[in-house]
Order: C-alpha cells, then sequence, then structure tokens
C-alpha cells in the first residue's frame, strides 16, 4: 500500500501561487472600481444635488426681476444682462438662440433670446429696454458657461439702457432677492406636484422630489416637451 504524504504548501512554492492569485484580485477589483469611479462619483452628485436656496447664486450687486433675468449697470453706462442661477439650475445645460445682434433696439418685456435642450424651448424677456451693444459670442462655443458662470462670464448681452431708473425700480436686489428667489423656489415646487405636473403623473412628488421635500436639481432638463410648454406659460409668462 503506498503511502502518502502531507505536502504544506506554505513549504513551498504555493504561497508564492496564493500571492499571485491574490495579486490579480486586487488588480481586478481596482480595474472595475476605477472604470466605474466617474460614474458612481455621477450618481453621488445627482443623488446629492438638491436645489435649495442655500445653492443659489444670488450676487448682491444685481437688479433681478420676474422674468428670472438680471441686470446690471457698469461704469461706464452700459448694462449687462443674462439669465439668473435658479433658472439655469432647474433647465441644466442649454444653448441659446434668436440672438439679436449689435444695434437692434429692444424694450423691456421683448423676446431676448430662446434657451434650447434636447428640443425643448424656453423664452426669456428683456429686464430693460435700449440698444444692443453687444452680444456675447463665447456663449456660442462654450454654451456651458451659462451654467458654471451666469453672472460673470456668461452674460448674454450688453445694452445701452434707455430708461434705467423707472424700469429697475420694481427689481430686487440683496436681500430682497434672496427672500424672492426663496419663494421661487417655492411656487417652483407648487407647479411641480400641482396642477400641470399631474397631467403627466399620479404621484409627481414622488418622482420630482428627493427625501425631505427637495426638488432635484436641473430636473425640469429631465422632463417631457409638454411640461416646458406649461413652465412656460403657468410660471415664467405668469410673472409677465
Amino acid at each position: 500500500m503506498e503511502s502518502f504524504s502531507r505536502v504544506d504548501i506554505f513549504d513551498t512554492k504555493g504561497i508564492e501561487y496564493l500571492f499571485v492569485i491574490g495579486y490579480l484580485l486586487f488588480l481586478i477589483i481596482f480595474w472595475n472600481v476605477a472604470n466605474k469611479h466617474e460614474r458612481i462619483i455621477k450618481q453621488i452628485k445627482r443623488v446629492f444635488s438638491n436645489l435649495s436656496a442655500g445653492i443659489l447664486r444670488i450676487p448682491q450687486g444685481l437688479f433681478y426681476n420676474r422674468f428670472h433675468t438680471w441686470a446690471h449697470l457698469e461704469e461706464s453706462g452700459e448694462a449687462r444682462v443674462g439669465l439668473d442661477d435658479f433658472l439655469q439650475h432647474i433647465t441644466g445645460e442649454v444653448r441659446l438662440s434668436n440672438l439679436k445682434i449689435p444695434g437692434e433696439m429692444i424694450k423691456k418685456g421683448d423676446l431676448m433670446t430662446q434657451i434650447d435642450k434636447d428640443g425643448k424651448h424656453l423664452k426669456l424677456f428683456s429686464p430693460i429696454s435700449g440698444e444692443i451693444l453687444m452680444t456675447n459670442q463665447i456663449l456660442n462655443d462654450s454654451p456651458e458657461i451659462l451654467n458654471e458662470d451666469p453672472y460673470k462670464k456668461g452674460w448674454i448681452y450688453k445694452i445701452k439702457p434707455n430708461n434705467w431708473k423707472s424700469e429697475t425700480s420694481s427689481y430686487f436686489m440683496a436681500e430682497e432677492a434672496t427672500k424672492w428667489s426663496i419663494k421661487e423656489l417655492e411656487r417652483f415646487k407648487d407647479f411641480l406636484t400641482g396642477g400641470p405636473m399631474r397631467k403627466y403623473s399620479t404621484e409627481p412628488s414622488m418622482v420630482l422630489l428627493q427625501d425631505g421635500g427637495e426638488i432635484r436639481d436641473k430636473i425640469l432638463g429631465d422632463l417631457p416637451d409638454e411640461v416646458w410648454k406649461d413652465f412656460q406659460e403657468e410660471f415664467l409668462n405668469f410673472s409677465k
């Protein structure tokens, strides 16, 4: 009868094999994690990117109006205008169309541009009257600047105002602008969970709001064209 001898792999090269196998497993896990890193980061940001008053940028030296556009009078007498942080937060990255050209005249409340996203549109109205002096051409090649820096690099027009004092007298500044923005967030939440949205979902709050009742950032960008049309009529145009 043959005798069997016990072999301890730790006394042989077996331990080297185990080390190699373990190392390969580590590399596989690391590779999978590395490949998924960007997607995981995006998911984390999506989960925690709730739209609240605390993340809205509201520079204190600007005039904000109910069209959700803003105006700022420079020392030269020219005024810069653009869209506010609230609007870019709820839509996400957009492009501009129907832009005016230098030399054109515009009146307060006139269509000044249109924002476009995946075939959906919103019309923006001018906060002041005057002559278009310059259009921000950089927005054609880098539309993301509207989201990254809507007040400095992301301005849309420079305008020579006709009647600055009277046309901006009812606008919001400083602390008043902050309070108004908070109210607008609540009004937007009512829009999402109220009449217009109930046409498209029986439980809109379950789809649109995060835990705690916070609005999901860029939520309008994910909603269909019909909701954009309702938002234009029920929210933006209602402010005119």
